[in-house]
């Protein structure tokens, strides 16, 4: 019997995931264009720290909880239904911020912002599962997509500040709604509409449970990562977890589940997941600590630190268009196992470069990660909603997207503490006894610590100081041994999983 060839993609399907990789690259951008806007909200708004704090925050946090509820949605009521009904409540919500009139307006605005945030990244990566049936095709479409993500992160900064140079603060809000009002347009006539046909009837108590599961775990390895290691802050991952417990209980007894624990069965799905969380937990450790690298060990000042770091984010851009090419040619697995071998190697180069503190050294590390990290999360991006069933690729799309923002905040908040640790024994052979108590302490902790402390005596560089430096450096290059190790022994279980169970993409349809 002759196998059936899927339908090539025609014009209305690329000229569609043009609008998808849009609204994608919008979504992206709200996670940072926010951070050269604060001085000008702070002068007019007045808020307090805490205020301040949750401005940041309140955004990505809200993403991230509602991700897995909002595909479940967008699988029962059509997932091209809920990016419209998504796309106009951002716009909505992107106006209300533009134009709040106190502090406490614009952080409940960024929470509503978040919220229909997250009916954009489910909902997309599912629609391109629909869209694209040829396999080359749909790689392809997903490089886009990734790229789109990547260009959210390089150009919000960017945009932000050309529109703080001319406008109100509240510009780089309103720039949304246009752009959220031409994907409404346009996606009734260039994207499908798929919906699993079962009741659009969604379980309360499992959003809340989710909710109580995913919000809690972040935040406590965000602020880790912000304020170090300390006992309360492993208390609302406590809760998190235990709560978590309650929600795949409750997961099981329903006959319509938010989350069909069923997928974890396919052992392709789960080590996919599995290889997408670990890959966004060592990058985003990685990169933190390549920032304060630049800044406080190389001596470059924050806007040269940004340049310098804008050379990987362009290849990486770059790599996430061609990806697909190597996909193709290797095939999804030989692609998986052979980025995380190259993404281990990047990791070691950069665990050298670090403790020679070396930049170019770390600028070409970069490049090595990028090699093998891309390929890798596009692909067992591809994977994680490929191997699903059809009728729950929104909820597969969620998933994908909530590994990787746990990924990332259990990353800075686990490497980030070893890193403090690392660096707290070694300044341990420093003599900081001449030094005030107060700066003592804090150069004995952090490395920024230590330099504001040498700023504030006008001392250039003093031998602590240098030994501060080291002390980092070491920390960093222990952090990126780690995480080299790691993802080898990540590859050689993978390369076992995924030998006696192939990877199986599901068909989809219009």
């Amino acid at each position: 019997m002759t196998e059936m060839v899927p339908a090539k993609a025609t014009r209305r399907e690329w000229t569609g995931l043009v609008a998808l990789s849009v609204a994608c690259l919008v979504y992206s951008m709200d996670l940072s264009v926010l951070f050269l806007a604060i001085p000008s909200i702070v002068r007019e708004l007045e808020p307090s720290a805490t205020e301040l704090l949750w401005m940041n925050d309140i955004y990505g946090f809200m993403v991230a909880g509602f991700l897995v509820t909002m595909g479940g949605l967008g699988d029962r009521i059509g997932r091209r239904r809920l990016l419209i009904l998504g796309a106009a409540a951002f716009a909505a919500a992107s106006a209300f911020a533009a134009f709040a009139q106190s502090a406490g307006m614009l952080v409940f605005a960024r929470a509503l912002l978040g919220i229909a945030g997250a009916t954009i990244a489910p909902s997309t990566l599912s629609l391109i599962m629909n869209m694209f049936r040829d396999e080359g095709e749909r790689n392809r479409a997903i490089g886009v997509w990734g790229t789109a993500f990547a260009l959210g992160g390089l150009v919000g900064p960017l945009i932000g500040g050309v529109l703080l140079h001319f406008f109100h603060w509240g510009s780089v809000f309103l720039i949304n709604v246009p752009i959220m009002a031409l994907l409404i347009a346009c996606a009734p006539f260039l994207l499908p509409e798929y919906r699993s046909g079962e009741s659009p009837r969604l379980d309360l108590a499992s959003v809340l449970l989710s909710l109580a599961t995913v919000l809690p775990v972040i935040y406590g390895f965000k602020h880790m990562a912000i304020y170090g290691f300390d006992a309360p802050y492993l208390l609302p991952v406590a809760a998190g977890l235990m709560f978590g417990a309650f929600f795949v209980r409750r997961q099981r007894g329903l006959a319509e589940p938010l989350v069909d624990l069923a997928l974890f069965r396919a052992p392709a799905f789960t080590v996919s997941m599995l290889v997408n969380l670990c890959g966004v937990f060592f990058i985003f450790a990685l990169f933190l600590m390549q920032t304060q690298f630049f800044q406080l060990v190389i001596g470059l000042t924050p806007l040269e630190a940004a340049l310098w770091a804008a050379i990987p984010g362009l290849f990486y851009t770059v790599m996430s268009l061609q990806a697909y090419r190597v996909t193709n040619h290797f095939g999804p697995v030989r692609t998986v196992l052979g980025g995380l071998v190259i993404f281990a190697a990047g990791a070691a180069l950069m665990g050298f470069a670090a403790y020679a503190e070396s930049l170019a050294g770390v600028l070409f590390a970069n490049a090595v990660l990028g090699a093998g990290f891309i390929p890798v999360m596009l692909t067992t991006t591809g994977l994680i909603v490929g191997s699903a069933p059809p009728e729950r690729g929104g909820v597969a799309s969620a998933m994908s997207e909530t590994s990787a923002e746990l990924g990332g905040a259990l990353g800075v908040g686990i490497l980030g503490s070893l890193a403090t640790m690392v660096y707290r024994l070694d300044m341990a052979r420093a003599d900081l006894s001449d030094l005030p108590a107060e700066i003592a302490t804090a150069a004995g902790q952090t490395l920024a610590g230590a330099v504001d402390g040498a700023r504030e005596l006008g001392l250039s560089a003093p031998l602590w100081l240098a030994t501060a430096r080291s002390a980092f450096s070491l920390s960093f290059a222990v952090c990126s041994g780690v995480a080299a190790v790691a993802l080898v022994l990540l590859a050689l279980a993978a390369q076992r999983i995924y030998g006696r169970h192939e990877p199986r993409v599901e068909a989809t349809g219009h």
